[in-house]
């Protein structure tokens, strides 16, 4: 099997460290794009059965992994933004006719590049990867600094399942000897002539996270869509298809986003249970790891408190103070339509 990109020895061992966002990584910004308009699960950012909206969740978990200089949710309705900031977490409404979350997340960093933003690395995570693994978010951010060519990065997993190498809903990658991609696609890659098995020893499942520079960004953008692009449904191939190059960082397993309802229920288990016995050593480990995880593990615990029955969901005066005392200012820029 080809080699690809490792995780660095400062990734991999400091990402939950106190000052690990800032110790010998470049200063790195992640951005949740979020649209109110989902279809296959209606409204899915703000569901809230856990007293805590979908978004938010993914936003503190970004932030609690200590990685990030600055967590923003770059979010098409006014009514997503209310919710993030009503949270204590920075919020930029954005347009609503965007073609993809990359676009979103364009926007946004424009936005706070022109209000003096100076991040070398922006990070698009999805709004429906609540458990998204922090360390994983720390080895692509580390990519950046292991190798100075790396303008574009996005992760990749096992494939669990043979089957997964069948499903189209499964995007699947093929990398070169340098762990840059060869190409992504929902169909079977490579053949399946010598079997299953040796198919799954090459090929990755794609985690949807890319990483950019701000240049790389920019430049993704401005290109024309790709005959490969349309042809898969995969944005990513519009930098392959132009020469570009796409590092892809190994990870361990994918994270469970969320797509449907039986997605959703299934987290909200997991989210239950993991609040009935706080703290857990996640929370514990992302409390060490910089000032502001410490902040929003208090906001945390202050919103589970108000979600059981008899609280003032969300309206607590105790809540409210907290927020006040972490003055968070959220930015808002809107341009062309929506």
């Amino acid at each position: 099997m080809n080699p690809r990109a490792q995780p660095s020895d400062a990734a991999s061992g400091d990402a939950t460290s106190p000052g690990a966002a800032s110790a010998g990584r470049p200063r790195a910004l992640a951005i949740l794009p979020a649209r109110l308009a989902s279809t296959r699960l209606v409204r899915k950012m703000l569901l809230d059965a856990t007293g805590t909206a979908l978004i938010v969740h993914s936003a503190r978990n970004v932030l609690e992994s200590g990685v990030f200089a600055r967590v923003v949710v770059a979010a098409d309705a006014q009514e997503i933004v209310d919710v993030v900031r009503a949270s204590g977490i920075e919020a930029v409404l954005t347009r609503a006719d965007h073609p993809s979350g990359t676009d979103r997340v364009h926007e946004c960093f424009a936005a706070l590049r022109s209000a003096g933003e100076s991040a070398r690395v922006v990070v698009g995570v999805q709004g429906d990867e609540p458990e998204i693994e922090r360390s994983d978010l720390a080895r692509l951010v580390a990519a950046f600094q292991a190798d100075a060519s790396v303008e574009m990065a996005t992760l990749a997993a096992p494939l669990s399942d043979p089957a997964q190498l069948t499903q189209s809903s499964v995007v699947k990658v093929v990398c070169d000897s340098r762990g840059d991609a060869l190409y992504f696609s929902r169909a079977p890659i490579p053949a399946l002539g010598h079997g299953v098995e040796a198919a799954r020893a090459v090929a990755r499942r794609h985690v949807g996270v890319y990483a950019f520079t701000p240049e790389a960004l920019a430049r993704f953008c401005a290109l024309p869509r790709g005959v490969l692009e349309v042809h898969e449904s995969l944005e990513q191939l519009r930098w392959l298809e132009h020469g570009r190059k796409l590092r892809v960082v190994d990870v361990a397993r994918a994270p469970r986003g969320i797509d449907t309802q039986a997605d959703y229920e299934a987290f909200v288990v997991r989210e239950r249970a993991r609040s009935s016995t706080e703290p857990t050593p996640r929370t514990q480990a992302s409390a060490q790891a910089s000032p502001h995880a410490k902040s929003v593990a208090s906001l945390r615990r202050g919103s589970q408190a108000n979600s059981q029955p008899g609280a003032e969901r969300g309206t607590s005066r105790g809540w409210i103070a907290q927020l006040s005392m972490k003055k968070v200012v959220g930015f808002e820029s809107r341009t062309g339509a929506g």
